[in-house]
């Protein structure tokens, strides 16, 4: 149950949990579940929220650094470097993409659908701090285009809803960035700062984006989340009951629950003693609802 400071901040426990570093949390509107992974324990989670029965599942793999939805039963996994699809009734894993080598020094790391249902995804550096990460756009044959590189850890990929502004951080970079989009073609254009933590050095992490075109981002090591207008004004800063929040989505049958993502990664016995929640999945009623969630190959 969620401690004091939780319920007076407004957030319930969806989902309490020991995740290392859980993250992407994503609704299905059609099962009426939400998905998220655990990164560094290489696993997914599914919670169907009128039952509360919930389905685990761990991957032969490193890390499992993202995912899309695809159809009811079925998603798309970033196992390590490489994309596969995945049947959540079978447990059927079929290989996709391969997105960089083995032996890069690199993973999979944040990522997100557009609305021809391709899949941008974002690889970091293992050691956290070398430019050696890029940004792919994968489309649903396997084809992958890199877009471009110098990235430390890519995050914050999510798109305003008309797709023609993509959002994407630089999270040991300390920048957001917006590019303009082509939402037919997938070319990105006009790259620019959208928010500038390098004087804080604050880490923007995963974001989503609202109906109204406010991007939501998890502030990682914050303890907050933050709310910005498409023109780059900061609308709101929620405090999260948690040091390390990692990414958003908004669910509910009116989509108006944002779920947070947690992560107990880099935090002391210390800290964690004092942060009961943090690894767990976090939930609040927002006045602004969220969109369905793009999916990959539709």
């Amino acid at each position: 149950m969620p401690g004091k400071e939780a319920q007076a901040a407004g957030w319930t426990c969806v989902a309490s949990g020991q995740a290392l570093l859980g993250e992407t949390p994503l609704w299905c509107e059609h099962t009426q579940s939400l998905l998220w992974l655990d990164i560094d324990q290489a696993r997914l989670h599914r919670l169907h929220l009128a039952t509360g029965r919930r389905d685990d599942y761990a991957f032969d793999a490193e890390f499992v650094g993202c995912l899309a939805l695809r159809t009811p039963g079925q998603v798309m996994l970033a196992l390590d470097l490489a994309l596969h699809l995945f049947d959540l009734g079978t447990g059927e894993l079929t290989f996709l993409a391969q997105i960089e080598p083995v032996g890069s020094g690199t993973r999979l790391n944040d990522g997100r659908c557009d609305n021809q249902g391709r899949f941008w995804v974002t690889t970091m550096d293992n050691q956290l701090a070398r430019p050696v990460g890029s940004v792919y756009r994968v489309d649903s044959s396997g084809h992958v285009e890199r877009m471009f590189g110098d990235v430390v850890v890519g995050n914050t990929i999510s798109f305003a809803p008309d797709v023609r502004t993509m959002y994407f951080s630089d999270t040991r970079g300390f920048v957001t960035y917006a590019f303009d989009v082509d939402p037919v073609a997938g070319a990105l254009s006009q790259r620019r700062v959208f928010a500038d933590y390098r004087d804080t050095r604050e880490r923007p992490d995963g974001a989503c984006v609202d109906a109204e075109g406010g991007i939501w981002i998890a502030m990682f090591g914050g303890a907050c989340i933050r709310r910005y207008l498409p023109d780059g004004t900061l609308e709101r800063e929620i405090p999260v009951p948690a040091s390390n929040p990692t990414c958003m989505c908004f669910g509910g049958p009116d989509w108006r629950t944002l779920y947070v993502t947690t992560a107990r990664k880099f935090l002391s016995p210390e800290q964690l003693a004092q942060q009961p929640l943090a690894g767990s999945v976090l939930a609040m009623q927002v006045d602004i609802p969220g969109l369905p969630e793009r999916r990959f190959g539709r």
